[in-house]
C-alpha cells in the first residue's frame, strides 16, 4: 500500500457547494479505483491524502494534477505504508474554513497561520497530526 499527500491552493474560495461537489466527485472516483483518503481544506488551500495501490494512487494523482480548481502543487509525500489509516473512507472531507472560533484558534496557534486561516503543513508528519487534530477535535 502507499500513501500520497499534497498541499495545493485554490484557484478561487474554496466554499462549501465547492467543497462538496469536489469530495462527492472523488468519493465515487476513489471507490472505482480502490483508493481511501481525506481531504482537508481552507478557504484558499487544499491538503489531500490518498491510500492504495501504487499505481491507482499515481494515476489518480496524475488526474488531480491537471485540475484546474487548483495550483502550486506540492507534493509532500508518496510512500509504501504498511498499513492505512484511512481505511473506512473512499473520501472524508475536513473543511476546516468554517470551524468554531475555538477550534479555529486552537488549530492557528498550533500549526500558525496564511492568508487568514489556518496554515495547512508542508511536510507528512504535521500533515497527519492536522489530520488526527481535526478528525478528534471536530466530533467534540
Amino acid at each position: 500500500m502507499h500513501r500520497l499527500i499534497y498541499r495545493s491552493k485554490a484557484a478561487g474560495v474554496i466554499d462549501k457547494e465547492t467543497f462538496r461537489d469536489i469530495l462527492y466527485t472523488s468519493g465515487e472516483m476513489n471507490r472505482s479505483n480502490g483508493l481511501n483518503g481525506a481531504l482537508l481544506a481552507t478557504r484558499t488551500h487544499y491538503l489531500q491524502f490518498l491510500e492504495g495501490e501504487y499505481e491507482n494512487v499515481n494515476t489518480t494523482f496524475s488526474r488531480i494534477a491537471e485540475d484546474p480548481r487548483h495550483t502550486d502543487i506540492d507534493l509532500i509525500t508518496f510512500d509504501a505504508v504498511e498499513n492505512g489509516i484511512f481505511d473506512s473512507w473512499s473520501m472524508r472531507g475536513f473543511g476546516i474554513f468554517d470551524l468554531n472560533l475555538d477550534l479555529e484558534t486552537q488549530l492557528k496557534e498550533k500549526y500558525g497561520v496564511e492568508n487568514g486561516d489556518i496554515c495547512l503543513p508542508r511536510d507528512a508528519e504535521g500533515a497527519l497530526s492536522l489530520a488526527r487534530d481535526v478528525s478528534i477535535l471536530k466530533k467534540d
